[in-house]
C-alpha cells in the first residue's frame, strides 16, 4: 500500500503443556517458551511497530514468589527491546548463580519471565494514543491469584463509552477512558463475582479459605465469565486473556472480524493471530492449524484441559477482507492464491485501459506487498499472450516465415522492476514546502526500459488517500516519459471509515470520499450533503441505525469515481495521461470468498455500532471536527 496506514494489532499466547524441565531436556533451554515468544512476535510484527508487550505466568510457586511478569515498550523497534531486555536480566542472574544454570526449579522460582503461559502482543496504535501506558498487555492485579487478569488484543469497540457507562452503573470508577481498560475491567468485574461466588459456596461446605484456592481454579468457569462480560459488546475483536492462578482464554467476535488462528499438540497450545506464523515457528502442517470460529473462545484450564466454547450468539461470516489484501503475511497458503487471483481478476479492465496493446505496455508494481497481485496480473498476461500465439498460429497461415513466427513465439508482457523505495530517505522537515519535494523522491525509478509511446501498468494493493500517489509516485513514474500511466488497485474504492480494528477513522482522508465530493459540485448535486448530515444528526440515536452516508455515492458509477480520481492525482505538470483502474467488489467476492467482511467498501457494517460510526464520521466532516467516531 503506497499509502501507509496503521493497522491491526496482532496477540501470541503459548501454554506449555509439560514441566519446564521436559523442555530444558529436550530442547535445551529452560527458556523455550520464552524463545518461541520471540519468534511468535516477531514474525508479526507487521502487524505493530508502535509497541509491544510480554506477559508470564508460573504455576504453583510458594507464596511470597513473584509469579507474574510483564514488560512492555513503545521503542522504535519495540519487540527486539523488550526481548534485549529479558535477555540481560536473565543472562545476569545466571551469572550471579552459575551453579544454578541446570537448575530449572530454582530458575522457575527466582527468574523473572519464565513462566508456564505466556501472552504477547504487537500494536499499532488507533486510539489511546502510544505512550507506554497504551501498550498491551494490561494487568489487573490483586492479592487473590485468582483474580489477576493480564488482557491484551487485536480489537477496537463501538460502543467504548456506553461501556463506561455500565462500568460506572456496577460502581467502578476506571482510571482511563480506552476500550482496553474498559474490556478489562468489565472481565474482571464477572471475575470477581466468579470467584467470592465459589468461595461461599466452598465456605458453607466447611473448606477453609487456604484449601479453598486450588478448587476455586478448577472450578473457575472461564466461559460464564465471558458469556457476561461480552453481552453488550459491539466491535470487532480477538481477545486474550491469563488468570493469576494459570488459565487463559482467546475470544473471537460474533462476526469474525478480528482473525485467530491455534494449534495444540502434546507440548503446547498456540495462539496467533496469523496461521503461517505458527506453521513457521512450531513447523506444524496447514490442516494442524485451526482457525478459532466465530462468537466461540479457546480455554485452556490450569491443568491444560483445553477446549473451544461458544460465547455468543454466531452472526453472519464478516471476515475482513482487507486482513487478506494487505495485513497478513502472504506467505499464507490460501491468502497467496487469493492475492494472486485479485491480480488475475483485474486483468480484462487492464487489457481494456491500453485498447489491448500489451506490446507496448510495461507492467510492474508497488510497494513491494503487491507483488503477489502483480504475479496473478502478470501470469494473465501471459495467458492472454499465449491465447493470441495459438489463434495466429491455428489460422492457418502456410506463408509465415520463421523469422516472424520467431517473433510471434517470443512475444512476453513487458515486466520489470520500476519502482523502489529508499528506505534511507526520512521526511523530517515538517513545513509543506520542503517535505513535498523530499516525498517525492523517496522512490527511485529504474531507467530505460520505458520508451515514450508506452503504456506503464502499475498495481498497487489498495489506494486509501492517494497522497503518495500525487505527491511521489506519478510524478517520478512521469519521469520516464510512458504516455499514459495506469495505477491498478487490486482492491475496490475505500469509502467508509473502519472502526473495528484498521486505523481508517476520517472520511475526510480518503480520495474516493474527496473525489464524489468534486463529482457532487460538478453535477449541482452538493445539497446531497446537506441532505445526509441532516439524517445523520437526526437519527444519532437511532437503536436500528442505517448508513445514511451511501446516498453521497449514489448518483455516480464506481467508474465515474475512479475517472474523477485520476483527474485529482494529475498535477499540471504531469505530461502523460493518467487512469486509476479499482477492483469491482464482485470480483472481490470471488477472489476472496471465505472473508466477505467489505465494510470499507460498500458500507455494509456487520454491526450496529458501526453503522452510526460512519453517521457520526460523517458528521465530524461536516462539522469540521477532526476526532475519531468512535
Amino acid at each position: 500500500m503506497s499509502d501507509a496506514i496503521k493497522h491491526e494489532c496482532g496477540i501470541a499466547l503459548v501454554r506449555l503443556l509439560k514441566p519446564l524441565e521436559f523442555y530444558k531436556e529436550k530442547y535445551g533451554t529452560a527458556f523455550y517458551g520464552i524463545n518461541k515468544m520471540y519468534l511468535l512476535m516477531e514474525k508479526q510484527h507487521n502487524r505493530g511497530q508502535d509497541g509491544a508487550g510480554f506477559a508470564s505466568i508460573k504455576f504453583d510457586v510458594k507464596p511470597g514468589t513473584r509469579y507474574m511478569s510483564r514488560i512492555r515498550s513503545n521503542d522504535q523497534q519495540p519487540i527486539q527491546n523488550i526481548f534485549d531486555r529479558i535477555n540481560k536480566r536473565l543472562n545476569t542472574l545466571l551469572e550471579e548463580n552459575a551453579d544454578k544454570k541446570n537448575d530449572v526449579d530454582w530458575q522457575l522460582n527466582n527468574m523473572p519471565y519464565i513462566g508456564n503461559i505466556y501472552l504477547g502482543h504487537v500494536r499499532y496504535g488507533t486510539f489511546g494514543g502510544n505512550s507506554i501506558e497504551s501498550v498491551h498487555p494490561f494487568l489487573r492485579q490483586n492479592n487473590w491469584q485468582h483474580k489477576n487478569l493480564i488482557v491484551a488484543g487485536n480489537f477496537n469497540m463501538t460502543n467504548s463509552q456506553e461501556l463506561l457507562e455500565e462500568l460506572i452503573e456496577l460502581g467502578q470508577h476506571p482510571k482511563e477512558n480506552t476500550d482496553t481498560v474498559t474490556i478489562m475491567e468489565k472481565i474482571g468485574h464477572f471475575l470477581d463475582d466468579e470467584v467470592l461466588d465459589l468461595y461461599y459456596r466452598f465456605k458453607k461446605e466447611g473448606i477453609n479459605k487456604r484449601e479453598a484456592s486450588p478448587l476455586i481454579a478448577k472450578h473457575l468457569n472461564i466461559a460464564r465469565i465471558l458469556k457476561r462480560a461480552s453481552r453488550n459488546w459491539d466491535g470487532g475483536y480477538a481477545m486474550a486473556g491469563l488468570l493469576g492462578h494459570g488459565d487463559g482464554f482467546v475470544f473471537r467476535d460474533p462476526s469474525g472480524i478480528r482473525p485467530a488462528f491455534y494449534y495444540k499438540n502434546d507440548e503446547v497450545v498456540v495462539v496467533a493471530s496469523e496461521r503461517p506464523v505458527i506453521q513457521t515457528v512450531f513447523n506444524a502442517k496447514l490442516e494442524e492449524v485451526k482457525e478459532l470460529e466465530r462468537a466461540h473462545a479457546l480455554i485452556i484450564k490450569k491443568d491444560g484441559t483445553t477446549s473451544v466454547e461458544q460465547i455468543k450468539e454466531q452472526k453472519p461470516n464478516n471476515a475482513c477482507s482487507f486482513e487478506r489484501i494487505y495485513f497478513s503475511r502472504g506467505s499464507d497458503a490460501d491468502i497467496y492464491k487469493e492475492r494472486k487471483n485479485l491480480g488475475k481478476l483485474i486483468f480484462p479492465k487492464v487489457l481494456d485501459c491500453i485498447n489491448h496493446d500489451i506490446k507496448n505496455t510495461v507492467f510492474s508494481y508497488i510497494p513491494n506487498t503487491a507483488e503477489t497481485s502483480f504475479i496473478g496480473l502478470a501470469d494473465t498476461a501471459k495467458e492472454y499472450l499465449n491465447k493470441h500465439k495459438l489463434e495466429t498460429i491455428l489460422k492457418g497461415n502456410k506463408n509465415i516465415s520463421a523469422k516472424d513466427l520467431s517473433i510471434l513465439l517470443s512475444e512476453r508482457p513487458r515486466i520489470e522492476k520500476i519502482a523502489v523505495k529508499d528506505a534511507k530517505l526520512r521526511t523530517f522537515i515538517t513545513d509543506d514546502t520542503s517535505r513535498d519535494d523530499l516525498v517525492a523522491h523517496v522512490y527511485d525509478v529504474t531507467y530505460g526500459v520505458v520508451k515514450p509511446d508506452d503504456n506503464l501498468v502499475i498495481i498497487d494493493d489498495s489506494v486509501v488517500r492517494g497522497t503518495t500517489l500525487k505527491k511521489s509516485i506519478i510524478k517520478i513514474l512521469d519521469r520516464l516519459n510512458p504516455k499514459k500511466i495506469v495505477v491498478v488497485s487490486s482492491a475496490p474504492q475505500i469509502r467508509y471509515p473502519d472502526c473495528y480494528g484498521i486505523d481508517m477513522a476520517n472520511l475526510e482522508d480518503f480520495i474516493a470520499f474527496k473525489a464524489t465530493l468534486a463529482l457532487l459540485k460538478d453535477h449541482n448535486k452538493y445539497h446531497i450533503v446537506d441532505e445526509v448530515y441532516q439524517k445523520c444528526k437526526d437519527n444519532i440515536d437511532n437503536p436500528e441505525p442505517e448508513n445514511f452516508v451511501k446516498e453521497i455515492y449514489a448518483p455516480f458509477t464506481a467508474d465515474e469515481i475512479s475517472d474523477k480520481i485520476a483527474e485529482m492525482l494529475k498535477s499540471e505538470k504531469i505530461k502523460a495521461e493518467v487512469r486509476i483502474i479499482f477492483q469491482t467488489i464482485e470480483n472481490l467476492h470471488k477472489a476472496i470468498p471465505d472473508h466477505p467482511g467489505d465494510w470499507y467498501f460498500t458500507g455494509n457494517y456487520p454491526t450496529k455500532g458501526g453503522m452510526r460510526v460512519v453517521n457520526k464520521a460523517f458528521m465530524n466532516f461536516y462539522e469540521g471536527k477532526k476526532e475519531r467516531a468512535y
